[in-house]
């Protein structure tokens, strides 16, 4: 079973781990306050105090999940600047909406609050509900093009016009990304609030579980059934196993570990995904000899090796204050613990005067 990591470099084996590391904390950690935020629509949202329970419930950790992104993002292009300059160069459009959509996201959390105007806070909500969508589905689309491949050359540059990279796999892995963001969010919906919110969310979530995690199996098993190796294969069993546990805990009312079975599924699911990816780290849907793989992409010995001793004393430090983060701001709220809202503007304005 292990076969599959012997005959290949071990520095750019290891950090290719380390890559799939960081996009899977980032998958589980922003893809949860990215569903939060699509529930701030009316859908889910019944008035503006729940909307602000939702956005408090994520307030503390939100912009400190992003960093995850922006951490895999400098992984690959310092460990494997081939595969970030052939994967980026290839997706301006997409990648430069995804930019856009962190912007208004970002800017909706920080101003919704800063004036008490029905029309202010409604145009901020729809900043924050539908940049979580998209920055959810493009995140998933470029996975997913990375996992299935672009029409790349010899030299690794994207061969075709403008919008080569739109595949069916772009919306396989975008409703992938959407769908696991919302289950995530509505799990830690459940988790982190009380009364009606609490369990309208996860009678939501056993409702829709099998169906919003439908486009992400779709993915795994393509991928299995494409490129899978026997510890692919093994990995997406396992995570079969946690979804099923997940259902059957959240059913009996087990919030935190519910939750702590869908980061497992997400975990096994991903990770199937890159083993089935590896030794590949941007497959060629147009030759086979133009793959880019851990080998040809990657940086010298050298590099990783500082990389390598940056990474042992920064990560653990990156997880440490994290989970310190998470565990001051662990108590559950309720729609009584949010304030009146106040309308900061008209606040400074009568200060000045």
């Amino acid at each position: 079973m292990f076969d599959l990591f012997a005959d290949q470099p071990l520095l750019p084996t290891i950090w290719f781990a380390v890559v799939g590391f960081f996009w899977i904390g980032y998958i589980i950690l922003d893809g949860f306050d990215l569903g939060v935020g699509m529930l701030m629509s009316r859908l889910f949202a019944k008035n503006e105090k729940e909307r602000r329970l939702l956005l408090n419930t994520i307030g503390p950790v939100w912009d400190g999940n992003e960093v995850w992104l922006v951490t895999a993002g400098a992984a690959t292009f310092a460990a494997f600047p081939l595969w970030y300059a052939s994967l980026f160069s290839a997706l301006y459009i997409p990648l430069t909406l995804t930019l856009l959509a962190l912007i208004f996201r970002a800017v909706g959390i920080e101003y919704r609050g800063k004036k008490d105007s029905a029309r202010w806070i409604a145009g901020w909500n729809l900043a924050i509900s539908l940049g979580s969508l998209v920055i959810a589905f493009m995140i998933g689309a470029l996975l997913a093009l990375t996992s299935t491949g672009l029409p790349l050359n010899a030299n690794g540059d994207r061969v075709g016009g403008a919008f080569a990279w739109a595949t069916p796999a772009v919306l396989m892995g975008g409703l992938a990304m959407v769908g696991l963001s919302l289950v995530m969010g509505l799990a830690f919906v459940a988790l982190k609030t009380d009364g009606e919110i609490r369990h309208r969310a996860r009678t939501l979530l056993l409702r829709l579980l099998p169906l919003l995690l439908l486009p992400v199996t779709g993915w795994v098993l393509y991928l299995q059934f494409t490129a899978g190796k026997a510890l692919s294969w093994a990995f997406t069993a396992v995570a079969a196993i946690a979804a099923v546990g997940a259902w059957t805990l959240l059913k009996a009312g087990y919030e935190g570990k519910g939750f702590a079975a869908l980061a497992s599924f997400t975990v096994l699911g991903i990770s199937a995904i890159f083993l089935a990816l590896y030794p590949n780290v941007l497959p060629s849907t147009l030759n086979e000899a133009h793959h880019l793989t851990i080998s040809s992409a990657s940086s010298s010995d050298y590099t990783l090796t500082v990389m390598s001793w940056v990474a042992i004393f920064g990560v653990p430090i990156l997880l440490i204050y994290q989970s310190w983060t998470y565990w001051v701001f662990r108590q559950r709220l309720t729609v009584d613990h949010i304030p009146t809202a106040h309308d900061v503007t008209e606040l400074a304005r009568r200060i000045s005067k």
